[in-house]
């Protein structure tokens, strides 16, 4: 019998976008193609949420690890030592390899050196500079990365967060300089400006996704042309550039409003660090704890059960896009308020496109986005020593986050490299669905 306190009229279990594993355990890979009604590039953007969610720990080390060891390939072949002995590998393949393993680990221990440890330091605290740095370098990474892990839960691409973090920046920066205000207050109404600014530019592609149905990749994209254009006008009037300068700069922060040095004057490391954590920690709660979180995962894994179960579809849609340019913006706030201290046209230095490639890697989890943030950040610090101690191309590094993304989003790639079996892949939607079979 079916169960009364579920609505009348249930769609049909087999005709819905529920994930029915097949007799192996593993999804049927037809199911969205079958799907009547639903058009075949929002099924297959579904499906890949639900892989993407649905991964294991496994994978994502398995694909750090095999572009790592493509990046030693990569910076074995363009040491100019390997070249001269590979001329006569045939005759002495051992100075080959020789000069291969020697290229490959002092990159590698350069990078390591300037991420997380300096054993040739005197003292504990300049040894622990890098790791400073590279908490530094994630903490955008991880703000931006977690906008990009809740539109992915709710079934949206938020390609936007680039956008996001400069308009954050922007409202940051201008509460931060033009503003006298006491040091808590003026400090937290400058980080409180940022994520409004932030929640405005990623709400309007929410809103226009809801109201009308635009495909939230393209306003997205086109929001980022829109602030980065805007940053570069703001720039050039006399209400954010500098006085007597010629570039496009603005005044430097007021202290008050400067996000305060964790570890002294010695690490760029800010209190922006913790904010981000604090951030995880609210992603978290929101998703596996508070019923708006639920409606977001419902929605992301079935808008039309989720409809059909009462939920507010559009809603979620404009909700979650506040929530995530909020983020996004904390990111641009941590940049101009903590790290940089002034607004700049590179503020956001690329942050909300690696975004994407941490949410990735981190499998839209908070947490594994805290760790997706923290791997990316020591990628960043270790490469400029890499680069410095080594002369090995810090485009390696690229290299390295683009391969991570490559098998991040190939998971049968990397299943079929080291022959692991298909798991099943679990639906969010699995709750609501259970009620309308008889």
């Amino acid at each position: 019998m079916s169960d009364e306190r579920h609505p009348p009229g249930p769609p049909d279990p087999h005709g819905s976008d529920a994930v029915e594993p097949t007799e192996a355990g593993a999804p049927d890979p037809g199911r969205h193609a079958r799907t009547p009604g639903v058009p075949q590039e929002e099924a297959w953007g579904r499906r890949f949420v639900r892989e993407l969610t649905g991964g294991t720990a496994l994978l994502t080390v398995l694909s750090v690890l095999l572009a790592l060891l493509l990046g030693a390939v990569l910076i074995a072949v363009s040491d100019p030592r390997v070249q001269d002995a590979g001329v006569y590998f045939f005759s002495r393949p051992g100075d080959a390899l020789s000069a291969a393993w020697e290229s490959v680990s002092n990159a590698y221990s350069a990078m390591f050196r300037g991420s997380i440890i300096d054993f040739s330091e005197y003292s504990i605290g300049r040894a622990l500079r890098p790791l400073g740095e590279t908490f530094t370098n994630a903490t955008p990474l991880i703000a931006a990365g977690l906008s990009v892990a809740l539109a992915f839960r709710t079934g949206l691409f938020n390609i936007g967060a680039e956008g996001q973090i400069i308009v954050g920046a922007i409202l940051a920066a201008y509460v931060g300089f033009t503003w006298d205000l006491p040091i808590a207050f003026h400090l937290l109404l400058g980080v409180l400006a940022g994520m409004l600014g932030g929640a405005i530019w990623g709400g309007i592609a929410g809103f226009v996704k809801a109201k009308t149905g635009a495909h939230e990749v393209i306003t997205t994209i086109m929001l980022n042309y829109v602030a980065r254009f805007l940053i570069l006008y703001l720039l050039t009037t006399s209400l954010f550039q500098r006085p007597g300068a010629s570039n496009p700069i603005s005044p430097p922060i007021v202290e008050s409003a400067q996000l305060p040095r964790l570890l002294g004057s010695s690490s760029r490391l800010h209190l922006g660090f913790i904010l981000v954590l604090l951030a995880a920690v609210f992603v978290w709660w929101l998703l596996s704890r508070s019923t708006v979180g639920f409606q977001f995962r419902a929605v992301g894994a079935n808008p039309h059960a989720a409809r059909t179960a009462g939920m507010s579809v559009e809603r979620s849609y404009t909700n979650v896009m506040l929530i995530a340019g909020a983020l996004a913006g904390l990111a641009g706030v941590a940049q101009v308020l903590g790290t940089e201290r002034v607004l700049t046209t590179g503020i956001s230095s690329g942050f909300g496109f690696d975004a994407i490639t941490v949410a990735l890697l981190g499998r839209a989890s908070p947490w594994g986005t805290v760790a997706a943030g923290t791997l990316f950040g020591a990628l960043r610090a270790g490469g400029v020593t890499m680069q410095a101690g080594t002369g090995t191309p810090i485009d390696i590094v690229l290299v390295v986050q683009s391969l991570v993304v490559l098998f991040i989003a190939a998971p049968p790639l990397v299943r079929s490299i080291f022959r692991i079996r298909v798991a099943e892949v679990r639906s969010p939607i699995g709750e609501l669905s259970k009620g309308w079979k008889t």
